[in-house]
C-alpha cells in the first residue's frame, strides 16, 4: 500500500490564539508528502500578532522553522547551509498556491507539499551513511562541457551502485530505491520506504538479491540507513558530492524504481535550491513531521523514486530523491509533473553517518517559536519567519533575539516563513555558528548563533 502525505496550504493564522509550543511540528501543507508516507503537517503555531509588525501569512508555524520545529532540527553540513543567494527559486508560499496535494516518491508518500516516490504499494526507504561511499571509489572526473554529458557513460556507472528495495512490513509491503554508499554493505534510502520494518530484499542491477538489516532511521530528515547481510565483493558504492555547490539550471541525472520498474534513468535539471519542503509523519504523526530545504528538478520522479540517487553529470550523489509535488485533487495517484524534490547530500551524509556511527541523530536546535509573518519597512514589505516565543537559555536568547523580531534570512539563504526556518535549521550541524537577519522595528539586523543540540 502507499503511505502518502498530501500538501496542504497553511490557513491563516489566527491573531488571538496563543503560539504553539516551541518544539511542536507545524501543519503540514496539502500537496505535499513523503514516499510511502503520507505528511502530514503539524499543527500551526498561532500567536498575537501585531498588524502594525507583522501578518499573519497562510501557513503558521509554531516551532522554530530553522531549529525548533516539531521535530529536533537535523543537521547539515555548513555547505548546504549558505547556498548562493542568486540560485534559489520560488519560495514556499508560491509552491503552496502551485501544488495542492502530495503524494510518496517510493509509492505513496510526499514531503511537504511534494510527493516522494518510493513504493507501489506501501513501501519504505532508508537513507545510509553516505560519507563512507566518497571514500571508497575514486571521484568521477568532472565532465568538460554539461551541455554535452555522456549520459550513457553516467548511467552506467551510478545503476551498478543503484539498488531496489523491498520491504515487508505487516500486512503491507513498500518498495522504493537506495544508494550503496560504503563497500561494507552499506545502502542510504528514505527513512518512509522503510518504515518500522527491521529487514529489506535489496536488489542489484544484476537481478542478484540479497537481504538487508536497518541500522538506523531519522523520521524528521526522512533519512535510513541499511547494510547487507551478507555483502558481495564487488560493490560499487556511488560518490556522493557536494550539494551546496549546485546551481539552478545543472543537469542532473534521477536513478531509481519508479513504479517497481528497476534501473529506469531520467534526466534533467535543477529548477530550484533551498527549496522548502514539509511533510508529516506517516499515518498522520505529527510528531514525524519532515522539512527539507530541497533540491528541485524537473527530472521524473515517480513512486518506487524515492531513496534513489539523484546524480550530476560527473556522476556524483547530490540528493536523495524523496518528494514530488501533485495538482490538486491528483493525491496519491498523482505522478511526475516536475516538480520533483530531493534532499541535498550534504544534509544526507551527515545524518547518515551518524546513524552508521551511533545509530542516533542529533539535531541543531534554535530556541525560538516562530510562525509565517510579514512586516513593512517604509515602502517594502518583508516576508519571513516571526519570532513568538524564545527559550529560556537556548542559544537564540545568548544570541540576542526578541520577540516579534522577523526572520528573513539564514547565512544570506532567503526564508520565507516558519516552514523554511526549520528546513534550514535542520540542516545545519550541532556547534556550528551562523549569521541569522532579523526585521527589528524597522530595521534590518544581523544575529550571530551558535546552534545547540535539540533536546
Amino acid at each position: 500500500m502507499h503511505n502518502e502525505h498530501d500538501p496542504q496550504t497553511t490557513p491563516p493564522s489566527d491573531p488571538w490564539s496563543p503560539p504553539a509550543a516551541p518544539d511542536q511540528p507545524a501543519q503540514l501543507l496539502p500537496s505535499w508528502s513523503f514516499d510511502d508516507a503520507p505528511a502530514e503537517r503539524p499543527a500551526a503555531a498561532q500567536a498575537a500578532a501585531s498588524p502594525a509588525s507583522a501578518a499573519p501569512q497562510q501557513t503558521s508555524w509554531t516551532q522554530n522553522p530553522v531549529a525548533d520545529q516539531p521535530a529536533s532540527t537535523p543537521t547539515m553540513p555548513t555547505a548546504l547551509e549558505t547556498p548562493q543567494p542568486g540560485r534559489r527559486g520560488p519560495g514556499w508560499l508560491g509552491v503552496t498556491a502551485m501544488v495542492a496535494a502530495g503524494m510518496v516518491l517510493s509509492s505513496g508518500v510526499t514531503l511537504g507539499g511534494v510527493l516522494t516516490y518510493d513504493a507501489l504499494t506501501a513501501e519504505h526507504e532508508q537513507p545510509t551513511a553516505s560519507a563512507t561511499a566518497a571514500s571508497d571509489q575514486p571521484p568521477i572526473q568532472p565532465v568538460a562541457s554539461r551541455q554535452n554529458v555522456d549520459w550513457t557513460a553516467v548511467a552506467q556507472k551510478v545503476s551498478a551502485g543503484t539498488v531496489a528495495i523491498r520491504v515487508q512490513d505487516g500486512d503491507s509491503s513498500s518498495q522504493g530505491t537506495g544508494v550503496v554508499s560504503s563497500t561494507d554493505g552499506t545502502i542510504v534510502t528514505n527513512n518512509h520506504v522503510v518504515g518500522s520494518a527491521k529487514t529489506a530484499q535489496v536488489t542489484f542491477t544484476s537481478g542478484l538479491t540479497y537481504s538487508a538489516t536497518v541500522i538506523g532511521t531519522d523520521p524528521s530528515t526522512d533519512i535510513a540507513v541499511l547494510r547487507l547481510d551478507k555483502p558481495p565483493k564487488n560493490l560499487t558504492p556511488l560518490t556522493f558530492g557536494d550539494s551546496s555547490r549546485m546551481s539552478v539550471g545543472e543537469s542532473v541525472m534521477a536513478v531509481g524504481t519508479p513504479l517497481g520498474l528497476d534501473n529506469t534513468v531520467t534526466t534533467g535539471i535543477i529548477s530550484a535550491v533551498d527549496r522548502p519542503v514539509t511533510a508529516g509523519g506517516k499515518d498522520g504523526d505529527a510528531s514525524e513531521t519532515t522539512y527539507t530545504s530541497a533540491l528541485q528538478t524537473d527530472a521524473a520522479i515517480n513512486p518506487g523514486n524515492s531513496g534513489g540517487p539523484l546524480v550530476n553529470a560527473a556522476g556524483e550523489v547530490i540528493g536523495i530523491n524523496s518528494s514530488i509535488a501533485a495538482l490538486p485533487g491528483q493525491g496519491s495517484s498523482a505522478g511526475s509533473i516536475g516538480l520533483g524534490f530531493a534532499i541535498p547530500s550534504n544534509t544526507v551524509t551527515m545524518i547518515a553517518d551518524q546513524l552508521v556511527s551511533t545509530g542516533r541523530v542529533q539535531h541543531a536546535f534554535l530556541g525560538v517559536t516562530t510562525q509565517d509573518a510579514q512586516a513593512t519597512s517604509g515602502d517594502v514589505t518583508y516576508t519571513g519567519a516571526k519570532v513568538v516565543d524564545v527559550v529560556p537559555d537556548s542559544a537564540a536568547q545568548d544570541a540576542g533575539f526578541q520577540t516579534d523580531d522577523l526572520v528573513t534570512a539564514v547565512d544570506d539563504v532567503p526564508v520565507d516563513g516558519a516552514a523554511g526556518l526549520t528546513g534550514i535549521v535542520r540542516g545545519l550541524p550541532v556547534g556550528s555558528e551562523h549569521t541569522v537577519t532579523v526585521l527589528r522595528d524597522g530595521k534590518e539586523t544581523s544575529l550571530t548563533v551558535t546552534l545547540s543540540t535539540r533536546p
